[in-house]
């Protein structure tokens, strides 16, 4: 019920008590196979690939925390990705974000690009430069914002109306926001995707990821490339994931305050040369954040000047564990140039201000002032 507010939805939607046992939970559908009572007779599930119950729930309710109406459910994020980008085909542009996660550039330039499509990637905070990027076979704009990991925002408002005008797709990757501080939908997107391995499940032990949309026809050709490709999670991951979206707007509000509290303390640290957190007030595009996120999450980036002083930081931490990905109850820290970005050329990094220097924290739920103690103590490393 799209009526029920975000954290109400986040427990109940798509899930009923089971009818058989009056299980709350729902079950963990662990069959590849239904038996079916006769040729073209079954009860809506003949292979699992195609559906599996609890899949189907999964599906559900992130459609509803989104405020979509059609999710899907893909065994990582890039699968879900890939998912999106064989809505198009050879011939076909996109224009993305010059910044956005390394295997998403990688997938774009590595493999479709090969297939026959065409990729620009500009910065999407100038609405201008999105425009003038557009030809006459550009058929979807895609976005992160906040990107990774530079903390960059797109106005979502703006470029959808760019899209609207113009007949083209606006995809939105909302991993780091997650629908409890940003609407994609409801600014003009129409396909919003997740790696739910991230702030979603929460909880670091599963791999998975989504898209959900609220046209009929882009959720038509997705649920025939879903089950023709077959990148779907298992229904383990698919009740992980379940389970993981019931506590997301408790967790997210103490990612938002101990990130917060982490972003401004670190701002003013005679260590860092700058911080990247769009709820810093002197963040270049802080009002548009205030105005489009309700929270600004625990994602931040800290330019410490050099590799040396990255590496002598990041392998210092104590509870900051070194380490791919986000988005869990545990504090991470994470080194983009090497780790998550080393697929990116370097110039196209460097340019954009992407360095052997900058370390991205994705800030856990534990207490912040035994973070921020863990944290000042690998900056007194990293600086003697």
């Amino acid at each position: 019920d799209l009526r029920q507010r975000l954290a109400t939805r986040a427990v109940h939607a798509g899930q009923q008590p089971d009818e058989p046992t009056g299980a709350i939970m729902t079950p963990i559908y662990q069959t590849a196979t239904y038996v079916q009572t006769g040729l073209g007779k079954h009860k809506g599930f003949e292979y699992a690939r195609t559906r599996n119950p609890t899949r189907d729930a999964l599906e559900r309710n992130l459609a509803a925390l989104e405020g979509g109406i059609h999710g899907f459910a893909f065994a990582s994020g890039l699968a879900a990705t890939d998912a999106v980008l064989k809505l198009f085909s050879a011939g076909d542009h996109v224009i993305c974000g010059e910044n956005v996660y390394g295997g998403t550039h990688r997938l774009m330039t590595q493999v479709f690009q090969q297939l026959g499509m065409r990729f620009t990637f500009v910065d999407t905070r100038n609405i201008a430069a999105v425009t003038a990027a557009v030809t006459p076979v550009t058929r979807m704009i895609f976005v992160e914002t906040p990107s990774n990991p530079m903390m960059r925002l797109t106005d979502l408002a703006a470029v959808g109306k760019v899209a609207q005008e113009r007949k083209l797709h606006l995809a939105v990757d909302n991993t780091f926001a997650t629908p409890v501080f940003q609407r994609p939908l409801e600014l003009g997107a129409d396909i919003v995707i997740h790696s739910t391995t991230k702030y979603l499940n929460g909880h670091s032990d599963m791999v998975g990821g989504a898209v959900i949309t609220n046209r009929d026809d882009v959720a038509e050709r997705l649920g025939f490339l879903q089950n023709a490709a077959g990148a779907v999670p298992g229904p383990f991951d698919s009740w992980l994931a379940l389970r993981g979206t019931k506590t997301l707007a408790l967790r997210m509000r103490q990612h938002d305050a101990n990130g917060r509290c982490l972003a401004d303390w670190l701002h003013g640290h005679r260590a860092v040369q700058r911080v990247y957190y769009p709820g810093l007030p002197d963040h270049e595009q802080y009002d548009l954040a205030c105005r489009q996120m309700s929270g600004f999450g625990g994602m931040i980036s800290l330019e410490l000047g050099s590799a040396a002083r990255a590496r002598t930081f990041a392998e210092g931490t104590k509870l900051f564990a070194l380490a791919e990905s986000l988005g869990g109850v545990e504090s991470l820290v994470g080194h983009p140039a090497s780790m998550t970005h080393a697929s990116v050329p370097k110039a196209m990094r460097e340019a954009m201000g992407l360095t052997d220097g900058l370390v991205r924290l994705s800030v856990g739920i534990e207490d912040v002032d035994d973070l921020r103690e863990d944290l000042d103590q690998a900056l007194a490393k990293a600086t003697r």
